[in-house]
């Protein structure tokens, strides 16, 4: 099957920039475990290459992502289990790069698409995003830290509302609460993005570097614990019944029929 069908993930370089793209437009930009794979590579590569200074994450087309294809990541023929070990994990929950990244939303920007732009350091929004943490609606919880980034970007109310509820937002609400830094009309967000990053790139990169390492050590201890209990969380979620009729929900297009167990 080619790339074209399965999509993948890009970098490019502009100077001391690096633009990482994901492109599965057909699938409105859902992951697949090889995407997962690549963009996993490309951050590292990123990170260890002393002559780019900043990430520039951003998807091809109308929309960031749907989310996960479901199926190949929790279904019986499910082979992801994370990033390689060594590399940069995409939600930040184990390597992370030291350097800056500004990630980039439009349209559909759903599940782990939050949560991959959370574990970005800046986040520019076209003012088409619409955004929805939408896991529990398939009996799972989120994994890919927005049961604890939410905190630390909007607070207790703010997250539980938008975790809860499963709703869907758009970009005026994700600035409100501080889920985006800049929404821009839909056409400019890339160029606003790597004008943001060539004006991060005019200062000293291992300045900005340490001030990243020195925030980190101040949210790590809590960002630790809460990370611990996904295989927890995992675990007791994908055993239930409420789980299978989640999927089985997805898979088949219609209203799922919890039933608590």
């Amino acid at each position: 099957m080619s790339q074209a069908n399965t999509g993948q993930v890009t970098m490019t370089t502009d100077g001391r920039i690096a633009v990482i793209m994901v492109d599965n437009q057909a699938k409105r930009n859902s992951y697949t475990p090889g995407m997962m794979d690549q963009l996993s590579a490309h951050l590292t590569a990123f990170d260890e290459d002393d002559d780019l200074w900043v990430a520039v994450f951003c998807s091809a087309g109308e929309h960031t992502t749907a989310g996960l294809d479901m199926p190949k990541f929790f279904g019986p023929d499910a082979t992801w289990n994370g990033p390689p070990d060594g590399q940069v994990d995409p939600f930040g929950l184990g390597r992370r790069t030291g350097k800056p990244v500004i990630a980039v939303v439009q349209g559909i920007t759903y599940t782990v698409g939050i949560e991959m732009a959370l574990a970005a350091d800046i986040v520019v929004a076209a003012d088409t995003a619409r955004f929805a943490q939408i896991e529990s609606k398939r009996g799972i919880a989120p994994m890919g830290g927005a049961h604890f980034r939410y905190l630390a970007r909007t607070g207790w109310g703010n997250a539980m509302y938008h975790l809860l509820l499963c709703d869907e937002f758009d970009a005026q609400e994700a600035l409100r609460v501080g889920f985006v830094q800049e929404v821009v009309p839909y056409g400019q967000h890339m160029d606003r993005a790597l004008e943001l990053a060539r004006a991060v790139c005019a200062n000293a990169p291992l300045a900005l570097r340490a001030t990243k390492e020195a925030a980190r050590t101040y949210l790590d201890a809590a960002e630790q614990a809460a990370i611990a209990e996904i295989p927890l969380l995992r675990d007791k979620l994908l055993a239930s019944k409420d789980f299978t009729e989640g999927v089985l929900s997805f898979m088949e297009r219609r209203q799922a029929n919890f039933q608590g167990m």
